[in-house]
């Protein structure tokens, strides 16, 4: 067997070695690591994970590519499981409203927030949002992420909705890092539904579901479940709706008060309930029992100043499996920083580096159901791989603000090197 690319001398090699599926409890702090690592890749594929040197049956040849790990940490390439990366504008505006103190609704009545955003996504064109969805996405790659979630959910109308599902689409296509696409039609009730969110939620229902699902455009559908947005039983029937066409369920909960998302998540047994700043005690421990992972979004809660975040300790007490996530979005998370997202649940959160880097790769794979391809540094997986200019995880998370990121391959082929992304995309 004959390597295209080895990788030897590694400080740290975080393997996460184990089986694919959501890490919990103290398998959080279990990530396989392995010091003076050897890691070796035959096209897009992992052929060997050790430590010291290549075995015999290991060959290399002419052209293979040796890569010197010495005071480097080796990771999989990280997972981001919940953004908002096709979005039209921005909301820096807003900045000087939050300083003189106005708060969210007040912002929203002076033609601010979210429908702001869903008024620039409307009116930008395709290839508007490809253009600016593809520079986040490169800046995602040069911060380590090899994957990435994706929602719509600022189109509020079934021809935008689409238009950002179709740029995921060719962006996926063309782009290194792999995106998952879900539908994110009830992300807000519309102004000119405000008095009837019923009819808005009968549309998503009957016209946006069937509509996203016969173009084949995301696997998933994500519904903001939260007070004065989409009540639990409207987000049961959405998201039962969205699983006859085939999308897995996914749901916004309990991010600013305790409102049933997380019970209901356990309920109807979603992938992910992501946010669950208010989440309780019997809705932890429900998704617990159900095994739901919880992707928490602490970026967000440091932006909105609240001084509120999610219960990290106690979910993994509890035994529920924690991602971690960017939520990039042009309003509340307005950063492509995963390293820095890492930061902040270690700091703020209390989770330990492994249990950070235990979230950011197989816990967030499983989050998009990627678990069996990526995630992981084992034998058969996809060779995504971070390579961090830096002697151990725990540097990582301690030297904060900066990109610590080297070097990324991504399916065995080169993508950034000295920091610096290689090739237009």
């Amino acid at each position: 067997m004959k390597a295209d690319i080895v990788i030897k001398n590694i400080s740290q090699l975080v393997t996460m070695d184990g089986p694919d599926r959501p890490r919990i409890k103290e398998e959080m702090q279990n990530i396989g690591l392995i010091e003076n690592g050897v890691l070796a890749i035959a096209g897009d594929e992992i052929i060997y994970v050790g430590e010291g040197e290549l075995p015999e049956y290991i060959e290399t040849h002419s052209d293979t590519k040796i890569i010197d790990g010495t005071g480097k940490t080796v990771t999989p390439g990280l997972v981001d499981p919940h953004t908002h990366l096709v979005h039209g504008g921005s909301r820096e505006n807003e900045l000087a409203m939050k300083l003189k103190g106005m708060k969210y609704m007040d912002i929203l009545k002076a033609g601010g927030g979210i429908l702001s955003t869903v008024r620039a996504t409307q009116n930008a064109s395709f290839d508007e949002l490809y253009k600016k969805a593809k520079k986040s996405l490169s800046t995602m790659l040069q911060f380590g992420i090899t994957t990435v979630e994706a929602k719509s959910g600022y189109g509020l109308n079934t021809e935008t909705e689409l238009k950002q599902l179709r740029v995921a689409k060719e962006l996926n296509e063309k782009h290194p890092v792999d995106i998952i696409s879900t539908f994110m039609g009830a992300h807000a009730i519309p102004i000119e539904y405000k008095d009837n969110p019923e009819k808005f939620v009968d549309i998503i229902i009957n016209e946006m579901i069937p509509k996203v699902a016969e173009e084949k455009l995301a696997e998933f559908c994500d519904v903001f479940c939260e007070d004065g947005v989409f009540t639990v039983d409207q987000t049961r029937r959405i998201l039962n709706a969205a699983r006859e066409y085939g999308m897995l369920p996914r749901v916004h909960a309990d991010e600013i008060e305790p409102f049933g998302g997380a019970e209901l998540a356990a309920e109807i047994e979603v992938v992910s309930a992501d946010h669950l700043v208010a989440a309780s005690e019997i809705g932890m421990k429900a998704m617990a029992e159900k095994g739901v992972i919880a992707d928490l979004l602490p970026a967000t809660s440091f932006n909105l100043a609240t001084g509120k975040f999610a219960n990290a300790r106690r979910m993994i007490e509890l035994g529920v499996p924690v991602a971690l996530s960017t939520d990039y979005n042009p309003g509340s998370s307005p950063t492509e920083n995963l390293q820095l997202v890492m930061y902040f649940a270690s700091l703020i959160l209390r989770m330990t580096p492994e249990e950070v880097f235990t979230a950011v790769t197989i816990n967030s794979a499983c989050s998009v159901r990627r678990q069996d391809k990526v995630g992981s540094l084992i034998k058969g997986k996809k060779a995504d791989i971070v390579i961090f200019d830096s002697p151990n995880i725990n540097y990582i998370i301690y030297h904060f603000g900066i990109n610590h990121v080297d070097t990324v391959l991504k399916n065995g082929k080169l993508v950034v090197e000295k920091g610096r992304a290689k090739g237009a995309f």
